[in-house]
């Protein structure tokens, strides 16, 4: 039973493999088969292309050829181009013919690479056939259709040709002297139209070409001369005339008016361009107009920009005038106050103690102001010796008056500086009238208030103060004075002497009310012993100075029966 089983399972297998050899040939088969068909098939595109080259109806043309010969050189044409067709016909086609059948050949007996290889021969042969058969069709179209293409053309030129004749006798006026050369030139080109009808008669083909080429030629260039002619005779004429002589007389009355326009080279310019105008009008004579409309074109831009130059000279002139004349004012103006100064240094030196940095600044000052004053005067010798126009004089000196601001207002900087060393001298004498002042009133009020005793912490301050003053009377007797150290003085002293009055003020204050409230607390002594013990304390605090802690200890006494007796003191000391 193993055994069957296993004979089973191999022709189980043998089936298989038979199975796939058979599928294998029959792809084999098939793909060898398909490429065959794909040979025929571009075969058979050949076969295609060579029945079309055969049908190029060469022959038909040739047969028009000999229709139309009427001269020599046709007829070699003729022959030679016959004589090449009945060899592309007699051989070409047959060696082409004979290829075909021998790649057919190939394809049934030598196996595909052989007859790819003979198709790809086979198709440059043929591609060879179809150039030269096209080219030879093309070399006889050129004269078959060389009368109906030559005539279209020669058409639309007669046409473009009458289109300018109606143009010029309508607006005959405007050619001037030249209408008799335009009328010789129209007479030209009939008799140009003429030998075109003479050569087609002839069938000379090569002639008619030239003869088109000529056409086109004349018609284009008289086409040019009757549309540009008017405007180019109206711009030499009147237009351009008229501007140079308009221009010409505003340049002489700026001349006059000593403008500066040396470098617009008028004159020069103005000549060129009349010389130029001249030379067109001779040519025009002969219809030349090559470059004249571009030319003219160029005369009139260059005119139109001279009335802007002229323009922007009038207004840069208008503006340096009041710019230069403002400027002139305010630079004489500071060189005066530099001037002064320079001139009182000295004395300024002598009077107050100047810092580097304070001369500094009046040095770059005055440095500043001498660059300036040499660039205005060098601006002012230029517009003397008209060395440079009103345009580029305004630029510099609207950009010399704008950098102008930063000198005045360092100046003034320097003047604030200086002129507040005599403000603060002034100022200081003053505050020190002040302060002598306030301490006079300090001793007025302690001398008329009799005080049992006057604390040390009182005296100190009184020296202090009075040594501050000392202080400032010092700096003022200086030679030169040192303003930052005056100013320190008087800041001292002031906020020393206001310190003394305000203690001055608060110990009398302070004393007055301990002594009144003593004096009214004495009435409580009876009636209570602490009251008795705190006044007599309060007494005897008094008569130490120690004024502040007399005050605490009376009121605390009396607010044992009064407690807003402190309240009723300060009332009492305001209505005193």
């Amino acid at each position: 039973m193993f055994i069957v089983g296993g004979c089973m399972k191999t022709l189980y297998l043998v089936s298989i493999i038979i199975v796939v050899l058979i599928l294998l040939v029959v792809f084999i088969v098939l793909y060898k088969r398909s490429k065959i068909k794909r040979l025929r098939e571009k075969l058979e595109e050949l076969e295609r292309q060579r029945n079309l080259i055969v049908a190029t109806p060469v022959m038909t043309e040739l047969q028009k050829i000999e229709v139309i010969v009427k001269n020599e050189q046709l007829e070699d044409k003729y022959e030679e181009w016959k004589k090449r067709y009945e060899k592309i016909k007699n051989e070409r086609f047959s060696a082409i013919t004979d290829k075909l059948l021998e790649v057919d050949n190939i394809i049934e007996t030598s196996g595909y690479e052989a007859a790819k290889e003979a198709i790809v021969d086979l198709e440059m042969e043929i591609y060879k056939l179809r150039v030269s058969t096209d080219n030879l069709l093309d070399e006889i179209r050129e004269v078959t259709m060389s009368e109906e293409r030559n005539r279209a053309i020669v058409t639309k030129l007669k046409s473009r040709f009458r289109e300018l004749e109606r143009t010029f006798e309508n607006n005959k006026a405007a050619y001037g002297d030249v209408i008799t050369n335009i009328e010789l030139q129209f007479e030209n080109i009939e008799k140009k139209f003429s030998d075109f009808e003479e050569v087609m008669e002839h069938n000379e083909y090569e002639e008619v070409v030239g003869v088109v080429k000529v056409l086109d030629e004349m018609i284009a260039h008289i086409g040019v001369v009757i549309e540009e002619l008017p405007d180019i005779i109206l711009l030499t004429d009147k237009i351009i005339p008229a501007r140079v002589k308009e221009l010409k007389d505003i340049y002489d009355k700026m001349v006059a008016k000593d403008y500066p326009l040396d470098y617009l080279k008028v004159p020069y310019n103005i000549e060129q361009i009349v010389n130029k105008i001249s030379d067109i009008k001779t040519r025009l004579k002969i219809l030349n107009l090559e470059d004249s409309m571009f030319e003219l074109k160029t005369f009139l831009d260059y005119l139109d920009n001279l009335y802007n130059d002229f323009d922007l000279e009038k207004r840069s002139k208008k503006v340096f005038d009041e710019v230069a004349k403002s400027f002139k004012v305010k630079l004489q103006k500071v060189n005066g106050i530099v001037t002064d100064i320079y001139n009182q240094l000295d004395d300024i030196k002598s009077m107050y103690n100047l810092t580097e940095d304070d001369l500094n600044d009046l040095e770059n000052v005055n440095k500043e102001l001498y660059t300036t004053n040499s660039e205005f005067n060098h601006i002012i010798g230029d517009l003397k010796n008209k060395v440079l126009p009103y345009s580029k004089l305004k630029d510099r000196m609207t950009r010399l008056a704008n950098g102008f601001g930063k000198i005045e207002e360092d100046l003034n900087i320097c003047l604030k500086s200086l002129g507040s060393m005599h403000d603060d001298e002034i100022r200081a004498r003053e505050q020190l009238d002040e302060i002598t002042e306030l301490l006079k009133k300090c001793r007025s009020k302690i001398r008329n208030y009799p005080l049992p005793i006057i604390s040390n912490n009182y005296f100190v301050e009184l020296s202090e103060a009075n040594e501050a003053i000392y202080e400032i009377v010092k700096e003022l007797e200086k030679t030169p004075i040192t303003i930052k150290t005056l100013n320190i003085r008087v800041d001292t002293a002031r906020d020393l002497s206001l310190k003394l009055y305000g203690t001055t003020n608060e110990m009398i204050k302070t004393a007055r009310l301990c002594e009144m409230t003593i004096m009214y607390g004495n009435r409580y002594k009876p009636l209570d012993k602490d009251i008795e013990n705190g006044l007599d304390m309060a007494g005897q605090l008094f008569f130490k100075g120690n004024y502040k802690k007399s005050l605490e200890t009376a009121i605390a006494a009396i607010n044992i029966i009064e407690p807003d007796i402190y309240k009723k003191m300060l009332n009492l000391y305001k209505e005193d």
